[in-house]
């Protein structure tokens, strides 16, 4: 029965990545994988992938004993290790993300990946969200595919109890590990799983199957109102990703929440409680005109610029660097802001005359005073430029800016000084390029 649904679920894959602790879930689809592949698919390249999180004291026996495990099934095995920052949101959430991100960062390409929650799990999942006060979205819990970064990831035994699973463990003589953290009702899902559930499922046999349906129908409810909203949600957000606060306004608090959930998913922010929502529309879309207003949410923070929303990732402070440069090849920036060229050749970029013998070429992120730059009549603040440029406050210090000895010459995409003009046809000058990361 387990096989024949592996089957129908992988389809056309054939390159799979299964998370494997070693506990039972993952050793009972790991096996079953194996099963298939000395079966009816051969032609299925198996891998698993072991995190350790460093939380117990018995981690690199468990480490071991999912190594060997593989060696004699003939899988091949790649162990990571990861460090868990409990501050972020507490041990279970905060070693989530980590092996999550331990997992994206070591898939390879073609490859999906299989993770082993059961139905069980998701029973877990939803109690868990309604404890929270979740909506639709957290009520909905885990889906049975998804993608993590670029990969397809799917749960093949989402729809299958844990009761099933320790019967094809027992059929198969299979051994796994026992984390004894397990054992521990003080992290919520194990009190649940622990002290709560069990009276459940005596009373109400078909209690996991009910609430996975609960789930089910709130995914699709949500399903819904993704495709009911999407047109509406692609007129306000516009080429950067920033959210039309002006599109916002006339909307009910329901539309309106609604798609600016929506928004945060598409920006890759974490989904925020009702209050935070609230926050949102009241302490940054609406604050007074002259606040620079900004609500942090999770890693990243929530920030207003000329009555348009922005997600913005977090930051490194450019402000005193100084990075001396000869120009003669690619300069790489910090923070992941790409790189500088200057070139003779190029077709593309701004030009600018070549230092002179006494001047010195660097690059920074921050100017003040004046500037007269091409294309204006007379000199402005910096302040004044970035404004008239529509440069949000927060980009202002991370626009590589070209000096010569002390003198800003150019803002690399965005403008040139007269500094920078060459004083005849003969003078020798180059093209400043700057490539982000994302071009």
């Amino acid at each position: 029965m387990l096989l024949d649904h592996l089957t129908q679920l992988l389809g056309d894959k054939n390159r799979l990545c299964v998370a494997f602790s070693g506990g039972l879930d993952s050793t009972v689809l790991l096996h079953a994988l194996v099963q298939l592949r000395a079966s009816s698919m051969p032609h299925l390249q198996l891998r698993a992938v072991h995190v350790n999180h460093g939380l117990s004291a018995h981690a690199q026996r468990w480490t071991e004993s999912c190594r060997e495990q593989c060696e004699c099934w003939q899988v091949d095995f790649l162990a990571l290790s990861v460090t868990v920052d409990a501050r972020a949101g507490g041990v279970e959430a905060a070693a989530r993300g980590a092996r999550y991100q331990a997992l994206d960062g070591n898939l390879q390409a073609g490859e999906t990946l299989l993770t082993a929650q059961h139905l069980n799990d998701q029973c877990e999942t939803f109690l868990l969200a309604l404890k929270r006060g979740s909506g639709p979205a957290g009520l909905s819990s885990m889906s049975a595919s998804a993608m993590l970064g670029a990969h397809p990831l799917l749960r093949p035994l989402l729809y299958v109890e844990r009761e099933k699973l320790e019967d094809y463990a027992r059929l198969h003589q299979l051994d796994w590990v026992e984390d004894d953290s397990n054992q521990n009702s003080r992290f919520d899902r194990n009190f649940l799983r622990l002290e709560v559930l069990p009276l459940l499922y005596q009373r109400w046999p078909h209690f996991v199957a009910a609430t996975a349906r609960s789930a089910s129908l709130c995914a699709e409810q949500e399903s819904l109102l993704d495709e009911l909203l999407q047109e509406e949600l692609e007129q306000l957000i516009d080429e950067k990703g920033s959210l039309s606060i002006a599109g916002l306004q006339p909307l009910s608090l329901p539309r309106r929440f609604a798609l600016i959930r929506r928004w945060l998913a598409t920006q890759g922010a974490k989904m925020p409680a009702r209050d935070q929502l609230q926050r949102i529309w009241d302490e940054v879309a609406t604050s007074r005109e002259d606040a620079g207003p900004q609500l942090r949410l999770g890693e990243n923070s929530i920030r207003r610029f000329r009555q348009r929303l922005y997600v913005l990732r977090p930051m490194q402070s450019l402000k005193e660097t100084v990075l001396d440069w000869a120009g003669d090849k690619p300069l790489n920036l910090p923070d992941g802001l790409g790189t500088l060229t200057l070139d003779n050749s190029a077709q593309q970029g701004q030009w600018v005359r070549k230092p002179y013998a006494n001047e010195t070429l660097s690059v920074r992120f921050h100017a003040s005073g004046d500037l007269h730059i091409v294309g204006r009549d007379r000199s402005r603040q910096i302040k004044k430029l970035w404004q008239e440029l529509n440069v949000p406050p927060w980009e202002r210090e991370r626009i590589p800016l070209i000096f010569y000895n002390e003198k800003p010459i150019a803002a690399a995409g965005l403008f040139i000084t007269h500094e920078a003009l060459t004083q005849g046809p003969q003078e020798a000058s180059w093209t400043l390029l700057w490539k982000t990361e994302s071009e």
